[in-house]
């Protein structure tokens, strides 16, 4: 591997070899006639310490059914139960010098786990110093009978058809060329070989620009982005190589697949996203498996989807939140894309309104290159600050009088949307007489109002503040501090008598908007696609977004805000109020990834993420230490912390360069399998201990860097925006 990729932290390990003692070629005893075959099962398991391969021998009732792919059971010896697993490979010897137990059974003859998913998530978890069981996990959707033996059957079908044509010497039909067709809105010479197999690496991975409006496919507006990437899926169908679409949420799930409906049969498509049902999921995972090309969607975990003949993976706002995994071992899905296109050597699309400084940094390295729409298919946000001709006071205003009179003149065309930073009616309440923040009595979370003439509530635990006194001077009164969506659309009602109002929110999400009258109040995220694009968009509270304590905070608000306004007509006004500075000046002029790029240039003097690697160590303060110590010594590795998180827990964060990555991965790794088997036995008539994890490592992290509002360690703080996960 280049060492370019060693520079990215991609360069793929060392293989993993089926560990379960010294290696030994001598048969077993009792195994008579013939070669033995051993299977080598990565089990179920969370556990570090299981993180390998075991070696079983095959009895001869199973030596059909046992081939690499399928599920099946297992003997634990030291725990004496069955444990469950996948057949990465067969061997003829093995690695163990004792006497290897049997398998235990076959438990379906569908080969799930595809030999190119497995080096993907066995990469991926060593990289991150997690467990391969647990990616599986995520890739693979748990087993449903019934429709597993329908897809069974109907291989069975197809295998005996493809036989008969050929036994009858007729041959099948030849995949098709690929498409040529040039991608709307974009110049041809600019992607003329993103799909050719046989074009240098560097011209199949790009990092592209949408297009900042939206368009009508069949009867349906969406974003223009859904239509790209729709057409790319097809382009690469179309050459007879299967495509991977990987978006955030249940939205830009349903916008790609109406678009692929419109470019594909239903039968080239597949869906893997977590929305479906578990029988649709396992159904299009399922489908993902045969040897043919398909467009498969999904969502985060998509990139390691199997692909017969992968030639495209593509990422929809690889910034958003809702891209890194949240369970073990928390890999991003542009990671799990990166590593698959260098093992697979497919094309890789990064798309994005605005580019996210992980993106820029593979920009400014050389490994993808920038693709930008042609022609004026380019967004420019108008900040209200730098508008000339503004009045007095009057400019100072939450809604400055130019964006009013803008919502005024585009409300008598068509619709507007005006976008605000938080949901509810009052999003802070404090008390009259000392100011202090309104908090609650269980958990001492702020307090907030949902809708008007409500009693107000805990934006933590949810409790109503019935009888609320100030816990500093015993008031009783208190009063509203900023303006959610519901109050927003409340002002704006009466402000604009005859207009219709919708709000849309992480409690009351819309999908569309029909044209008419309508100022539609959103929260970032939740805005709906409008009919023909809205008329004009408003960008409320952009100050208090920016005030946010957040390493990521001003990439998160440009991209929030380019999404907005990548939902207007091609010739409306977008209005940016309360933001000035560099920040504005780039939107001005089209040009978010200014912002990514003086992110990315403040980060790396400040040695902070993506210019370095992190990995955030929390856990009990022996282990913590240990591990800290063990990553210190390294040349080019710097420790921060650790800090107490409650819970006589605390937490490090180790910073090191991309090239460094692999040695601190393994030293935490050996970190986890230490601290996993070195707790003492409980004492047999004790009382039970609490079952704590002495030791979690997550590499990337970005919660470490974060303050969301003030919310309590691990408190999810999605209900703030309308993005959810399909």
């Amino acid at each position: 591997m280049s060492a370019e990729l060693d520079g990215l932290g991609l360069a793929p390990a060392a293989p993993t070899s089926a560990r379960a003692g010294s290696p030994s070629p001598t048969r077993p005893p009792g195994v008579i006639g013939g070669p033995q075959r051993i299977a080598r099962v990565l089990l179920d398991s969370p556990l570090p310490q299981l993180d390998r391969l075991f070696d079983y021998r095959v009895p001869e009732n199973l030596r059909e059914r046992a081939v690499p792919g399928v599920r099946v059971t297992v003997p634990l010896r030291a725990a004496g139960r069955q444990a469950a697993g996948y057949i990465v490979e067969i061997a003829e010897a093995q690695s163990f010098e004792g006497v290897l137990s049997e398998l235990g059974d076959v438990v379906s003859d569908a080969r799930v786990l595809d030999p190119a998913v497995y080096r993907l998530i066995r990469r991926a978890a060593d990289r991150a110093s997690g467990t391969a069981s647990d990616l599986a996990r995520l890739v693979i959707p748990s087993r449903q009978v019934r429709v597993e033996k329908a897809w069974l059957a109907a291989q069975a079908t197809a295998a005996q058809e493809a036989a008969a044509q050929a036994a009858a010497a007729q041959p099948t039909a030849a995949p098709a060329e690929p498409a040529g067709r040039a991608l709307t809105g974009y110049a041809p010479e600019a992607l003329a070989r993103l799909l050719d197999p046989d074009a240098p690496e560097p011209d199949r991975r790009i990092a592209l620009t949408a297009i900042a409006h939206p368009v009508e496919v069949a009867g349906r507006w969406m974003p223009a982005a859904a239509r790209t990437l729709a057409e790319l899926a097809a382009a690469c169908v179309a050459s007879g190589r299967s495509a991977i679409i990987s978006v955030p949420d249940y939205r830009d799930v349903e916008h790609v697949a109406h678009a692929l409906a419109a470019l594909l049969p239903p039968e080239d498509i597949a869906r893997v996203d977590a929305g479906q049902s578990s029988a649709d999921r396992y159904r299009g995972f399922l489908r993902t498996l045969e040897v043919r090309p398909l467009a498969i969607l999904g969502t985060r975990a998509a990139p390691a989807a199997p692909a017969h003949a992968l030639g495209l993976i593509a990422l929809w706002d690889d910034g958003d939140a809702l891209m890194a995994e949240q369970h073990a071992p928390g890999v991003h899905a542009r990671d799990l894309a990166l590593l698959r296109q260098s093992d697979a050597g497919c094309a890789l699309v990064l798309a994005a309104h605005a580019r996210s400084t992980e993106a820029q940094r593979l920009v400014e390295v050389g490994y993808v290159r920038a693709v930008a729409p042609a022609g004026r298919h380019r967004r420019r946000i108008t900040p209200t600050a730098q508008q000339v001709g503004a009045d007095g006071p009057a400019a100072q205003a939450r809604i400055p009088s130019t964006a009013w009179r803008a919502v005024r003149d585009a409300l008598d065309t068509g619709p507007v949307l005006v976008q605000v930073s938080r949901p509810g009616y009052a999003p802070r309440l404090a008390c009259t007489e000392c100011g202090e923040t309104a908090r609650c009595r269980s958990c001492r979370g702020p307090l907030a109002l949902r809708r008007s003439g409500t009693a107000p509530s805990c934006q933590w635990c949810g409790a109503l503040a019935v009888d609320w006194a100030c816990s500093t001077c015993e008031s009783t009164r208190w009063r509203t501090v900023g303006r959610g969506s519901a109050r927003t659309a409340d002002e704006l009602g009466r402000a604009f008598p005859g207009a219709r109002i919708v709000v849309s929110d992480g409690d009351t999400p819309v999908q569309s908007v029909a044209s008419g009258r309508t100022v539609v109040v959103a929260t970032r995220g939740a805005e709906p696609v409008a009919e023909g694009g809205y008329r004009a968009v408003l960008l409320l509270d952009g100050e208090r977004m920016l005030a946010r304590e957040s390493l990521r905070v001003v990439e998160d608000c440009v991209r929030w805000w380019c999404t907005a306004a990548a939902l207007a007509a091609p010739d409306a006004p977008v209005l940016l109020v309360g933001v000035g500075g560099s920040v504005a000046q780039a939107l001005a002029l089209g040009e978010p990834e200014r912002v990514a790029a003086a992110e990315l240039a403040d980060r790396r003097t400040l040695r902070f993420p993506p210019a370095v690697r992190v990995a955030a160590i929390a856990g009990e303060p022996a282990a913590v230490a240990r591990a800290s110590a063990e990553v210190a010594a390294l040349e080019g590795v710097d420790v921060l912390g650790p800090v107490e998180l409650g819970d006589d827990r605390v937490r490090a964060i180790v910073r090191f360069d991309y090239a460094r990555g692999d040695e601190v991965a393994r030293l935490l790794k050996a970190a986890l399998v230490r601290a996993a088997t070195s707790r003492a036995p409980r004492i047999p008539g004790s009382p039970p201990r609490r079952r704590t994890v002495p030791l979690r490592v997550r590499f990337d992290d970005q919660e470490p860097f974060d303050d969301p509002g003030g919310a309590p360690p691990g408190a999810r703080t999605s209900a703030t925006s309308g993005r959810m996960e399909g």
